[in-house]
């Protein structure tokens, strides 16, 4: 009881902190920078050996001008999710923009549902809460331990009409909204458990795990598969281009949607490798550990 009361409480003070305006938020990742980066060095360690395996070829120099620049946007990145409880549907619309958003109606014309595919790069929270305004929306996402939070969070990523799936019922629902013309959107930079890691793949110079219930929930509803290719434009402000990298999944060879969506993320981080979230352990299993 007295832990829900002081989550509650928690909320509360976050709810306050989000109605402040956009220059005053920004003032404090300002101050948060310094936080995570300077003084308590925000798992440090593991952005810069992620960075270092991902790109051998960069200088030291390089890869420190990353680091510092990633800090700056996680400090942002966390700014702008509490934003997230107050927002409002025209500030989303007006800070989020996508570039070719006819293309969703093209697909469902045709009978077509769509599998969406995005990474934890940019503000990808707030590209899905952009796109459920005007569109039926699917997130599949991994629930938090703490059910507080999980709860909490789910109410955030629904505010405009999206629907959080918990990754254990993605097939159950995908199976009920069968006939449905939707669109249902996964990270696909989530690290699989250890049992599920059956498929490695080169991404960022290095074998990498890969999530295949993309390909699997594509193929069995037979979508398109699209990318969300996100870009910041500048602080506080982004946009998104709808990138089809398959038009009917059941006609694809084994790994082909999989290997598509992986290469196009790289291809991304590539551009502006600041905007990914490097501070996540995502190599945890290596081809050799996998028995």
């Amino acid at each position: 009881m007295i832990k829900k009361g002081l989550f509650r409480l928690g909320i509360f003070f976050l709810y306050l902190i989000s109605l402040l305006p956009f220059w005053l938020l920004y003032l404090i990742a300002d101050f948060l920078f310094v936080i995570l980066y300077h003084l308590i060095g925000y798992r440090r360690k593991v952005v810069q050996e992620n960075l270092r395996n991902a790109f051998p070829g960069k200088t030291e120099q390089e890869r420190a001008h990353i680091e510092k620049e990633y800090y700056k946007y996680l400090a942002d990145l966390i700014v702008e999710t509490v934003k997230m409880i107050s927002i409002s549907e025209a500030e989303m619309k007006r800070r989020v923009v996508c570039t070719n958003p006819e293309i969703i109606q093209h697909y469902f014309s045709q009978g077509k549902s769509i599998s969406a595919v995005a990474g934890h790069y940019c503000n990808w929270e707030w590209a899905g809460s952009e796109f459920s305004i005007n569109n039926p929306l699917f997130i599949i996402y991994k629930p938090l331990n703490n059910e507080l939070f999980d709860e909490f969070f789910k109410k955030v990523r629904g505010k405009f009409g999206g629907k959080p799936i918990a990754m254990k019922q993605t097939l159950r629902t995908m199976v009920a909204h069968k006939e449905e013309l939707t669109v249902t959107v996964f990270a696909g930079d989530q690290t699989p458990v250890r049992e599920e890691s059956k498929y490695f793949i080169d991404f960022l110079n290095q074998p990498t795990a890969v999530f295949l219930g993309i390909e699997k929930i594509a193929k069995l509803i037979d979508s398109v598969v699209i990318f969300y290719d996100m870009r910041r434009v500048k602080r506080g402000h982004y946009q998104y281009t709808i990138v089809p990298l398959v038009e009917n999944a059941k006609e694809t060879a084994q790994y082909e949607i999989t290997n598509a969506h992986v290469k196009y993320l790289e291809t991304m981080i590539n551009r502006e490798p600041q905007f990914w979230l490097w501070s996540h352990r995502r190599w945890k299993f290596k081809p050799e550990d996998i028995h």
